[in-house]
């Protein structure tokens, strides 16, 4: 059945031109401004691809990813982790990928009983060794669980890297390297994806890379 034909719900089966209009230009104004995340993204394309670079090498001689967000930023965290530890778009053997905010028991604990601002440092402490790498993810770089993380990861030897939004903020001056996301906060979090997925794409290249010349 079509959609206009269906049952609308009570308040929108009035649905004027003037709503719709208001709508139509609410979801155009969005999409137009996914390019400035976009064109962001492009000028940081040689930085991602170092970070894949370095991220296969450090996950190839038995190191691991640990990942944090808060809210969408943690769904992206655990996208990372899954392309990692399943695979992206070909196949490969699996890496050591850790999103903290994953295990519901050890988060509630942690939570209650140290306070929600030390619930990614405590894992850090935990997961963590020299030669890890700590990625973030936040569009204000302000979340306190994320740089009390930093904090933790400098302690540990573990390198940190950053996905925020516009910078300077809080997270992207204190972590060792960062890509900033020129854009609004929900288009800055649309580019945060595409640039997991680019920073996938170097990564499973420089694998297939070191394979090769090492069968």
């Amino acid at each position: 059945m079509p959609a206009h034909d269906r049952d609308l719900p009570a308040g929108l089966d009035g649905f004027s031109d003037e709503r719709h209009a208001h709508s139509l230009k609410a979801v155009v104004d969005h999409l137009a401004a996914v390019l400035p995340a976009l064109e962001s993204l492009r000028a940081e394309a040689d930085h991602l691809a170092r970070w894949g670079v370095e991220l296969a090498g450090r996950l190839l001689a038995g190191s691991r990813l640990l990942a944090a967000g808060n809210g969408g930023s943690a769904a992206e965290a655990q996208h990372l982790t899954a392309e990692l530890v399943g695979r992206f778009d070909g196949e490969r053997e699996p890496f050591s990928a850790i999103s903290l905010h994953a295990e519901s028991s050890a988060v509630t604990a942690i939570a209650n009983d140290y306070g929600y601002d030390q619930l990614f440092a405590r894992q850090v402490r935990a997961h963590g060794r020299r030669g890890d790498v700590l990625i973030l993810l936040s569009t204000s770089g302000k979340s306190p669980n994320l740089l009390h993380a930093v904090e933790a990861a400098r302690a540990a030897g573990i390198t940190t890297w950053a996905l925020t939004g516009p910078a300077p903020n809080p997270l992207s001056c204190c972590v060792d390297d960062y890509v900033a996301v020129e854009a609004a906060s929900a288009n800055a979090q649309e580019g945060h994806l595409i640039a997991l997925h680019a920073l996938c794409r170097a990564f499973d290249s420089e694998v297939r890379r070191y394979r090769e010349e090492r069968p």
